[in-house]
């Protein structure tokens, strides 16, 4: 718990971090295509591990300072969705390989899938039925592992970075089209009714 003074302090940071998250984009960008090499490989890796902290703390902070607001709940996963979806297009611009862009297709259009599923089941009273679940949690933390090895790539401490960014992107992957399944049925039921509603007789 907090005392009165830190809670004083802390005040409002939760929203500051949500939009320091969305303005580290175009840093991040930046500091990817930056030269020489070196240098790129780690500017660019604490630029995205700053956004990573941010997403933790911007949320804990609004729990815990009792700060949480609808502006809040929609900027955050925006932020999220914004980092995620220029890290792996750039990524991929970088490295065209075949199972990266799929992984990045399965990723972002999960992401485009489930927000608009959230607002459709918000629309009709049952946001609840699609709330963030484990296996979310889970696919979000293997994800935000991977594209930092992939964000670095080069071996360190004899350490194959980039394979490893490889194995933990595709279990992300598979964890995403779980995830992706596991709402939708969630939601099948309310599915059925519309179409049966939408259906002419």
């Amino acid at each position: 718990m907090m005392n009165a003074t830190l809670k004083k302090f802390f005040s409002g940071w939760a929203m500051k971090l949500t939009i320091l998250r969305v303005a580290l984009i175009p840093l991040f960008i930046i500091t990817y295509y930056f030269h020489p090499e070196s240098w790129q490989q780690w500017l660019s890796l604490w630029v995205y591990t700053i956004a990573c902290i941010s997403d933790f703390l911007d949320g804990w902070l609004a729990r815990h300072l009792k700060e949480e607001s609808a502006f809040g709940a929609f900027l955050d996963p925006v932020a999220d969705k914004l980092m995620v979806a220029a890290v792996l297009i750039v990524l991929v611009q970088q490295n065209p390989h075949v199972w990266l862009m799929l992984c990045a297709l399965i990723v972002i259009g999960r992401e485009i899938w489930i927000s608009a599923l959230r607002e459709w089941m918000s629309g009709i009273g049952h946001r609840g039925v699609v709330a963030v679940a484990k296996i979310g949690k889970w696919k979000t933390t293997v994800q935000m592992f991977s594209m930092g090895f992939l964000i670095f790539r080069e071996p360190w401490l004899g350490l194959p970075i980039w394979r490893i960014g490889q194995v933990l992107m595709l279990v992300a992957a598979v964890l995403t089209l779980l995830s992706m399944w596991q709402y939708t049925a969630a939601a099948y039921r309310y599915f059925r009714e519309a179409m049966t509603t939408a259906t002419p007789h």
